[in-house]
């Protein structure tokens, strides 16, 4: 038995060597940066497509952190009526509801520190991080937002967009191909569709996807999907995210 123990010693700890090793020489994990835009899909992220952003990151093995800028929303909506109220709220405190409280200012966020970075839709997008709900195709983008979309683009590191973030880079990008969907309502099932004609006068060019595909700008290095702007089962919308979050890991390389 001992003779056999000696052997099998010889035998496993090779093997366990090899494993060790493999696992320090192995790709390190992706650094992503999520831009949240508050909480709550009517002035703020839509949570939905923040959470599955956040859970095939996990699955990928990502390294996240999650930023917002620091200004006060637009305004307040009432989920519950669809309705404004008489409040104020900030962006990164509203923001901090989805990052459990590990957000930071957007204005601390830096392409040198993180290899690719993500915006989640909602109207937060549309109405925080940029004017476009007010103003559409003379919007104006924050001034943190255009920084970060340009610092990304210009070091070649990816940026993934869903929902109706995709106008953030076809403002920020010339020329950038981006996806929100279809060009037509389809009765009902568009019913953003109107966005890809503010895409094409921001001077984007816009690719018509079904909601579980996503366009990948290579020039650009720009994932993006529709998400909700369908009317669509949530895993359809789920499996959309899941295939922008890949595409963007693999453009990173790691």
């Amino acid at each position: 038995m001992a003779a056999l123990s000696a052997r099998g010693t010889r035998i496993i700890l090779p093997l366990l060597r090899a494993r060790a090793l493999h696992r320090t020489q192995g790709n390190p994990a992706a650094r992503v940066a999520v831009v949240l835009s508050g909480c709550g899909v009517y002035d703020g992220t839509e949570i939905h497509e923040a959470s599955a952003i956040l859970v095939h990151l996990s699955r990928a093995g990502a390294q996240v952190k999650m930023f917002a800028p620091d200004i006060p929303q637009m305004h307040v909506i009432d989920h519950s009526k669809g309705e404004p109220v008489s409040e104020s709220r900030n962006v990164l405190a509203e923001s901090a509801r989805i990052a459990r409280g590990d957000v930071a200012a957007l204005s601390q966020l830096n392409a040198q520190d993180h290899d690719a970075v993500i915006f989640p839709g909602g109207f937060g997008a549309a109405k925080n991080l940029s004017s476009f709900a007010v103003d559409g195709e003379s919007c104006r983008v924050h001034d943190d937002v255009q920084r970060v979309i340009k610092e990304f683009n210009k070091s070649k590191k990816p940026i993934g967009l869903c929902c109706i973030a995709p106008v953030l880079a076809a403002r920020v990008l010339p020329g950038v191909e981006v996806t929100v969907g279809q060009e037509d309502e389809q009765g009902g099932k568009w019913p953003y569709a109107g966005t890809t004609k503010a895409i094409q006068a921001l001077g984007g060019k816009h690719c018509a996807k079904e909601v579980h595909e996503v366009h990948v700008d290579r020039t650009s290095r720009v994932v993006t999907t529709p998400a909700f702007m369908a009317h669509a089962p949530l895993h359809n919308i789920f499996d959309g995210i899941g295939a922008m979050v890949s595409a963007v890991i693999k453009l990173t390389g790691k």
